[in-house]
């Protein structure tokens, strides 16, 4: 099927953002530094909420204002039903999020040192037990959506049917490429994959580019072009996000760098998440491209705040602002950003 002119035009009547993705209960630990083989360290705090790339998305769109539709699996435990009810007190739909009695709900065990840095192990659980044949159980979540979030913690065949899905409606898909397959990217999702935002190591991951500046980060974008991405949106942690695009429209820059607010980090766990929110959130609403890229550094200030009992750590947004890529629970215990004189 040929690629239109420019498929970040929004659908007709939209309803809701689809969010495609894994939803996980996150055990949290924070402590003064990572231990080293053989250690045993004293954890300074420690807390279980709810977690998962696609958990985390859903609920900073909606904390955006946004109606938003989580599609995936959670087991039939009783970390599900913690799962449930934080999305349903979140205001997220849940109704294409299906229960799966075979596998258990997906647990991460999160460490945050004292820096705000995190190691993560994940329990993929039901979320990675479902191939493309489970696509039509799912196909349901897109119809009438403005746009399609999807990340990589599902079968990555799965990913590759509902994003073929999802070009068939007309309608537009984000990939966070997080966390890269073992064998890589299937081809298919580049082509797929209207928009693709991939942090500094993955777009190393990706193309073999470790992008360190605006010259490198477009190097690589250039890369993702030509294996048929239409845009590409490198986030570079506390330097900012360059974007790229086939298909800008008229008066549009094609390409740009957006710098970083200057901000104190707390911790960097759901920073990629919020971003890709927000980004999804402005493009929903019409925002052209560049505008859209800007809109995250400031939504993410609201995007965490307490939550009551269901917390996981602090939504983070990275060292300097933002999008360093890290994924964790956006159940949040404050504001996450401490926002200085520059805004973008």
């Amino acid at each position: 099927m040929a690629r239109p002119h420019n498929r970040l035009v929004m659908p007709a009547h939209p309803v809701h953002i689809a969010v495609i993705g894994s939803t996980n209960i996150d055990f949290v630990a924070h402590v003064s530094h990572f231990p080293q083989p053989g250690e045993t360290l004293h954890v300074h705090d420690s807390t279980t909420g709810l977690g998962g790339k696609g958990a985390n998305q859903a609920i900073a769109v909606a904390r955006l204002g946004q109606a938003v539709e989580l599609a995936g699996w959670t087991g039939r435990d009783m970390l599900a039903e913690m799962a449930r009810t934080a999305l349903r007190e979140a205001g997220v739909g849940a109704r294409w999020l299906l229960s799966d009695g075979d596998n258990g709900t997906g647990r991460a065990f999160i460490t945050i040192n004292q820096t705000g840095e995190n190691q993560i192990l994940v329990d993929g659980g039901a979320n990675m037990a479902h191939g493309d044949a489970a696509c039509p159980l799912l196909r349901p979540v897109l119809a009438r959506a403005a746009m399609v979030m999807m990340q990589m913690e599902m079968d990555p065949a799965l990913m590759v049917a509902l994003a073929r899905q999802a070009r068939e409606m007309n309608i537009p898909v984000m990939l966070d490429p997080a966390p890269v397959p073992a064998a890589g990217l299937p081809d298919a999702l580049y082509a797929l994959a209207d928009i693709i935002t991939p942090n500094e190591n993955e777009t190393r991951e990706l193309t073999g580019i470790l992008p360190t500046d605006q010259a490198t980060a477009l190097r690589a974008a250039d890369i993702l072009h030509a294996r048929g991405t239409g845009t590409a949106i490198i986030k570079l942690g506390p330097r900012g996000v360059v974007y790229s695009t086939l298909h800008p429209r008229d008066g549009e820059d094609a390409r740009g760098f957006i710098p970083a607010f200057h901000v104190r980090a707390i911790d960097t766990v759901a920073a990629g998440d919020c971003f890709n929110a927000g980004l999804a959130t402005a493009l929903a609403r019409g925002l052209p491209l560049a505008g859209a890229v800007r809109t995250p550094w400031r939504g993410l200030r609201g995007a965490g705040h307490h939550a009551g009992g269901s917390r996981a750590g602090r939504a983070g947004c990275g060292r300097g602002g933002g999008p360093a890529g890290a994924r964790g629970s956006v159940i949040a215990r404050t504001t996450v950003l401490r926002a200085g004189p520059q805004a973008v």
